[in-house]
């Protein structure tokens, strides 16, 4: 059975996407000139308001399938759950190429990061007030 979970949040004039290993979703309103690997902010979510259902799909080692929408512009990323996330952040979701679990960490072995985001896609991250995010166990 598909879980699936909506995230609405904003893009941002400094919006770079282009961490090797990863991508995170934030509630901050703002954009660091280190926040390399940020491709939405103001979100209405962190991990730990996820849904009790989503967060044991994904503890349950489920496909995590996240579809960012900015505008007419669409970016998939498939990913894995892990028995040992927390999804206990308030702030931020964090989507991993690696294994590495913590507090933040929404899915892991991530078939991209932010640098594999297509370029025109990351401009509509920039240029775009309102970025839809759905989250979705598989």
């Amino acid at each position: 059975m598909r879980i699936i979970e909506s995230v609405t949040a904003k893009g941002h004039p400094l919006v770079k996407a282009t961490h090797p290993t990863t991508l995170m979703i934030t509630k901050d309103r703002e954009v660091g000139p280190r926040g390399d690997c940020i491709v939405a902010v103001a979100a209405d979510k962190g991990a730990a308001d996820l849904s009790s259902r989503l967060k044991r799909a994904i503890r349950e080692g489920r496909g995590v399938k996240v579809t960012f929408k900015a505008g007419d512009a669409v970016a998939v990323v498939s990913a894995l759950g892990h028995r040992g996330l927390a999804l206990t952040d308030t702030r931020d979701m964090v989507i991993r190429k690696s294994s590495f679990v913590c507090r933040r960490t929404l899915a892991v072995k991530a078939d991209k990061a932010a640098i594999d985001l297509q370029r025109d896609f990351v401009a509509r991250l920039r240029d775009s007030s309102r970025v839809q995010i759905t989250i979705e166990a598989v």
